[in-house]
């Protein structure tokens, strides 16, 4: 690969992009049923919106406890190498 920034970059924008399929995906097939007219109801709108803000906010509570186990990890493996570099 060449610039590490610009993969990360990329990673990002491919994490997002399926992110908001799988999003779009999940509230499509929860909140969408009626196929006879071109706009969505108010029920369907409403659905969505819904759906969209839970899926969201589910994520952000997902990614926040990632990074408190994460950081409780990384303090339990310092401990443990802080350990085996002065044992008692």
């Amino acid at each position: 690969m060449g610039d590490p920034k610009a993969d990360e970059q990329l990673k990002q924008l491919k994490d997002f992009a399926i992110n908001f399929n799988r999003l779009s995906q999940y509230c499509f097939n929860d909140c969408i049923f009626d196929f006879t007219k071109r706009e969505l109801s108010d029920k369907e709108s409403h659905c969505a919106d819904n759906c969209m803000e839970r899926y969201l906010k589910m994520n952000q509570r997902i990614s926040k406890r990632f990074e408190e186990f994460q950081s409780m990890a990384i303090e339990k493996a310092q401990e443990i190498q802080n350990v085996n570099l002065n044992p008692s």
